[in-house]
């Protein structure tokens, strides 16, 4: 009884000691900050891309008079968006988005608490989108990927408020099925 055991107590053991040390030694995400010259630098805290806006009258943002700078992060939704665009009725292409938002700091817990209504709002806007052929021939023509994105980040700011500054279509990919 203990020979058929052991070796799944082993596989157990191995397995467990094997997530924990790939847990604690996974690196920080980079936090990357960019100042009104356009210089950027890195730092290893944190967990969210922060862009820092500083003001015009002095180099740090806290010029004489000046208001303190504001910092933004960057939350990406978990999973991506797929949406059919159809014509007669047939599917003829998959689109496949990834999304994050440009919120302030400190909106990363409300964004994922509200994750649920979001996705279901921006997925509305998508499916509008594809209905009056947004994804079909030049889909990433630039007027037409901006009303998109004014389009979603309209329903962002109807849900989470005015914390919400962009969103950002990170990925985009459309397969036509033959």
């Amino acid at each position: 009884m203990i020979k058929k055991l052991l070796p799944i107590l082993l596989a157990v053991v191995g397995l467990g000691a094997g997530v924990g040390g790939g847990l604690m030694l996974r690196p920080a995400p980079e936090v990357v900050s960019i100042d009104p010259c356009g210089d950027t630098g890195t730092a290893e805290t944190g967990d969210a891309h922060v862009i820092a806006t500083a003001d015009a009258h002095g180099e740090d943002g806290h010029g004489e008079g000046a208001p303190a700078a504001s910092a933004y992060e960057y939350v990406k939704l978990n999973n991506q968006f797929v949406i059919p665009d159809l014509e007669g009725g047939r599917v003829i292409s998959m689109i496949v988005l990834s999304l994050s938002l440009e919120a302030k700091t400190g909106s990363r817990e409300n964004i994922y608490a509200r994750e649920p209504k979001l996705r279901d709002a921006f997925l509305q806007v998508l499916f509008d989108h594809a209905n009056t052929g947004g994804f079909k021939g030049a889909f990433t023509d630039s007027s037409t990927m901006n009303s998109l994105r004014q389009a979603l980040l309209e329903v962002a700011q109807k849900i989470l408020g005015p914390e919400i500054n962009d969103v950002l279509v990170i990925d985009i990919v459309r397969q036509d099925i033959g």
